[in-house]
């Protein structure tokens, strides 16, 4: 029902286990081929590392809601799905209502809504808490009553080991060229020298392929005081 830069997403319900009857999407990857394992490796390891910087963002209480990440499992197809799908690995995760993009992996924002600013503060603060080794953003999902559920994150890292999304330190310097920071940035936290923009600024994902060193990290799942404006679109 929808795709972005490199992935389709179709929508389903789970017919077992602790989420019968919900609704889910999967997503796969456009291009297929020997990279498509890589991708979906790529795309775990990123999830969980942005969510252990947001557990570090939550424990601190920045702002007075709660913000949480999809992590999606690697599910593939039995043979008996047909000839297209047999053996197929696609991303399955719930379903986020009322999906928004907050910002990109070229620092683009929409900063006229609140959760846009919260989310451009987040990723300056994994800049600060990393110490300058990473920069999560391209943040997107839903917004609910409690605080906002995040999807299909990126991580872009000095080493470039989160896959083509992770656009490296000139990523970086290229969304410090275009952050300004707000109410919920704080005056302490770091910034890169180089604030160059290497990249042009645009509202979609960009991709950029070179070779991949992998490093692991704990699989952890989620566990926020500065209040949020009320904004229309919550829901519960």
């Amino acid at each position: 029902f929808a795709q972005g830069s490199f992935r389709r997403v179709a929508q389903g319900k789970y017919t077992e286990g602790g989420r019968a009857g919900q609704p889910c999407v999967c997503k796969w990857f456009k291009t297929g081929g020997v990279m498509e394992s890589h991708f979906y490796d790529s795309d775990l390891e990123a999830s969980k590392e942005a969510i252990r910087i947001i557990t570090i963002w939550n424990s601190n209480k920045l702002i007075d809601k709660l913000v949480q990440v999809n992590l999606p499992e690697v599910w593939t197809f039995e043979n008996t799905a047909g000839v297209s799908w047999a053996g197929k690995k696609i991303l399955q995760e719930p379903f986020i209502q009322e999906y928004q993009k907050f910002n990109s992996n070229t620092g683009w924002t929409d900063d006229s809504i609140p959760w846009a600013r919260v989310m451009q503060a987040l990723s300056h603060y994994s800049y600060h808490t990393t110490n300058g080794q990473t920069l999560l953003c391209d943040l997107q999902g839903g917004v609910y009553s409690n605080g906002v559920v995040l999807t299909d994150p990126v991580v872009m890292s000095n080493s470039r080991r989160f896959g083509p999304t992770d656009l490296g330190s000139r990523g970086i310097s290229t969304f410090f060229g275009n952050h300004v920071c707000n109410e919920f940035c704080r005056r302490e936290w770091q910034k890169p020298r180089d604030q160059n923009r290497y990249h042009n600024s645009t509202a979609g994902t960009t991709m950029e392929h070179h070779a991949p060193t992998r490093g692991s990290r704990p699989n952890m799942t989620m566990g926020g005081l500065r209040p949020i404006p009320s904004n229309n679109n919550t829901f519960s």
